[in-house]
């Protein structure tokens, strides 16, 4: 099951649960950080893959993971036809080549700058490029064949080799990986970057126990950190990524990575957006608990749907019926003279009792209760569990992973 994947389906037991709690929607959120987004010029995309410069700028802040996890299930996901078997080889290849390379330049060392001589930052473009296309195979299988690993292995798999495969990234789409990287080694990433050590960096966080598939970009002595290179960044702040970011927040139920900030880094404009936790909560709506509670009730909702919270599809009656009552036992109850939708005090009045804590809330309230997300409203609808998932290894699992690829 994956936060990021099934994020944007709004009959989704997870995007139920996230819509009813952060109640101002992404609004308030989205203006802010509009006001906050101030850039010159842009670094303007060409065929990119966004996995590539995503993982790059993981590696200028820790090399502990030198070859993504994700690009190694991948690779364990080919077939046993000819096909397959080459695939696995030269991506065997590309793992050891990638290691090699990340900790022979020393990516994450802070004596050195972000970003390496030219030369040695194409050739390790390349790579991370083919990395992303092994990624694609085990995130959408279906997609990778419309990738250009695949359409190479197909055309001929007897003449795919580890350098046949390092010349199929076009050329502008190493140029656009590396003048992103560029970008970030001369503004407020590379600050960051200073600031702190290897040590106090984790690439891929993920969420122990969390029965659900979900690694954001960068956790970083407190701040949590999604990268994003979008060609429209000022529309980047959309309700998916409001909802992406609160729910890597939501899974550190055991305070792991002691986040205290959340934030955007825009690769094409260079931009560094970041919030207190508290401030980016408000700016959302979800004024109904504090983080710690909101956290418990998070994890109640995703033991409850049997690691099935992003299901898309209708089941049986007595699946969805489970399913309701759980959102409504988990639902926050604004007790007596307390706004409905954010549960705070209602402000006093001189006049006649006021409903509402704001007229945001009182237009809010209309939306809400349309959507079912209100007591009053029409009961939700609700699918029912898909039985595929994708399991991303932890840390112990991905030397195991790497060493069953062949030799």
């Amino acid at each position: 099951m994956s936060l990021t994947s099934r994020i944007h389906c709004p009959r989704t037991p997870l995007r139920r649960f996230l819509d009813r709690e952060l109640s101002a929607g992404a609004h308030l959120l989205r203006k802010n950080y509009r006001a906050r987004h101030h850039s010159g010029q842009l670094v303007l995309p060409g065929p990119g893959v966004g996995t590539a410069i995503d993982y790059r700028l993981r590696l200028a802040f820790t090399t502990v993971k030198p070859v993504d996890p994700v690009a190694i299930l991948g690779m364990l996901h080919l077939g046993t036809d000819d096909a397959g078997q080459t695939m696995r080889t030269v991506g065997k290849e590309l793992a050891d080549r990638l290691k090699e390379t990340v900790l022979g330049l020393r990516l994450d060392d802070r004596d050195l700058p972000t970003d390496r001589g030219q030369d040695q930052e194409e050739d390790l473009a390349r790579m991370l490029i083919a990395a992303a296309w092994y990624q694609v195979l085990a995130r959408t299988p279906i997609g990778f064949a419309y990738t250009p690993l695949a359409g190479a292995v197909l055309e001929d798999p007897a003449a795919f080799t580890f350098p046949r495969l390092l010349e199929l990234p076009d050329r502008d789409l190493v140029a656009d990986v590396t003048a992103q990287l560029h970008k970030a080694a001369r503004g407020p990433l590379e600050a960051l970057r200073a600031r702190t050590r290897p040590e106090d960096c984790v690439g891929g966080p993920m969420f122990a126990g969390a029965r659900i598939t979900a690694d954001a970009d960068l956790a970083v002595d407190g701040l949590l950190l999604d990268f994003k290179s979008a060609r429209r960044p000022l529309a980047e702040m959309s309700q998916r990524t409001a909802w992406q970011l609160t729910g890597y927040l939501l899974l550190d139920a055991a305070d792991q990575y002691r986040i205290d900030t959340v934030g955007l880094y825009l690769t094409r404009s260079g931009v560094l957006a970041s919030w207190p936790v508290d401030d980016y909560l408000a700016l959302l709506g979800a004024c109904r608990r504090d983080l710690t509670e909101l956290r418990g009730v998070f994890s109640e909702l995703l033991a409850g749907c049997q690691g099935q919270a992003d299901a898309r599809y209708s089941g049986t009656e007595e699946e969805t019926e489970r399913v309701r009552q759980l959102l409504e036992r988990l639902a926050p109850v604004a007790g007596p003279g307390c706004c409905p939708v954010c549960t705070q005090p209602l402000p006093e009045s001189t006049r006649r009792p006021r409903k509402f804590c704001t007229t945001w809330c009182r237009d809010r309230d209309k939306v809400l209760l349309r959507r079912g997300l209100l007591p009053g409203g029409p009961a939700p609808l609700l699918p029912t569990p898909r039985k595929q998932r994708l399991d991303l290894p932890d840390d112990a699992a991905i030397v195991s992973l790497t060493a069953r690829l062949p030799r």
